[in-house]
């Protein structure tokens, strides 16, 4: 369906996600805190997306539960009725919102523990999210590289106010414009000053600019994409041979923005304090130990990964499950 509200084309679509599905624990799990401004939510999913060389305001919305799920996305922008613009939001949604993954090997795996099985159960629906693209998972995870998550997130929503392209704003909102994630050219182009007067270390900003050269270079998406096929040693190899990854950015990157739920980044403060919880060792557990602990859940351990960072939300208040 294609309409002209307040003259903006805007296009409807419907997906089907394989059940169980819930769109507002996945969303959080993309999101990781309410301080995040880029990806948006109010009981709808709300994200300024380049689609087909167009900024569009993507909104997407559940409808018919856990079980009979189905997502209305609606996409608003200047070429939204464009059938380029719609496939790639299909194809960029389906991605980012983990629409197409069936979990039942993973809840089979994780309901005949006693330590995961009411935590899979609280938390059922949750889909493994992706960054929409490689290029933002690798700027994610040199904005976080040190720093607690609050002030990595107010990074990353400072560089896209800065330097992301405004998305069309819906009618009648009161709510801040959208902003896209900056493109690669746009950081490329950047005084160092600038980036740094965000926020960015002198060594961050060298890192991001260097990660932007790659992307603008050739299709950073498409280079790497590969590595989701590869194994784990070559895919964190490869990673970490870009300047200013090293190995918690590159298991960051394999699980956020190419969808490898094998893996658990080990070195993730926050994770390993979850995990402690969760596991109960009367000491702080290295690298080596938590993946030796989560072998019963090797082939899926991002998914622990990814329940047990809803586990702290939910501790926190920020959601309900």
């Amino acid at each position: 369906m294609v309409t002209g509200e307040a003259r903006v084309p805007t296009a409807t679509f419907e997906l089907h996600p394989v059940p169980p599905y819930r769109l507002d624990l996945t969303v959080w799990a993309l999101r990781r805190r309410d301080r995040n401004r880029i990806d948006r939510w109010d009981r709808a999913y709300r994200r300024a997306l380049l689609l087909d060389d167009q900024v569009c305001a993507v909104v997407v919305r559940q409808r018919g539960g856990l079980w009979q799920p189905t997502l209305e996305v609606t996409v608003r922008g200047a070429r939204a009725d464009h059938p380029g613009v719609a496939e790639a939001a299909d194809r960029i949604v389906r991605r980012m919102l983990g629409t197409d993954v069936d979990l039942a090997p993973f809840y089979a795996l994780a309901d005949a523990h006693p330590a995961t099985r009411a935590l899979s159960e609280r938390f059922r629906g949750v889909r493994p999210p992706r960054f929409p693209s490689v290029f933002e998972a690798l700027v994610n995870a040199v904005a976080n590289q040190q720093l607690s998550l609050e002030v990595g997130l107010t990074l990353l929503n400072r560089l896209s106010a800065e330097f992301g392209l405004p998305a069309p704003a819906e009618p009648s909102s009161g709510a801040a414009a959208l902003r896209a994630f900056p493109a690669p050219q746009a950081i490329l182009a950047a005084p160092e000053e600038r980036l740094r007067g965000l926020g960015f270390s002198r060594a961050k900003t060298d890192y991001l600019r260097g990660i932007s050269a790659a992307a603008d270079d050739v299709d950073l998406d498409l280079d790497l994409d590969r590595l989701g096929r590869a194994d784990r040693a070559t895919a964190v190899r490869e990673l970490t041979s870009i300047r200013g990854i090293g190995r918690w950015s590159a298991e960051y990157v394999l699980l956020r923005g190419l969808g490898r739920v094998e893996v658990f980044p080990g070195d993730d403060v926050g994770a390993r304090h979850r995990l402690r919880g969760f596991f109960d060792p009367d000491h702080d557990p290295g690298y080596a130990e938590i993946a030796e602990r989560l072998q019963p859940w090797a082939p899926y351990a991002g998914l622990l990964y990814f329940h047990l960072l809803l586990l702290g939300l939910a501790e926190r208040g920020q959601i309900s499950a």
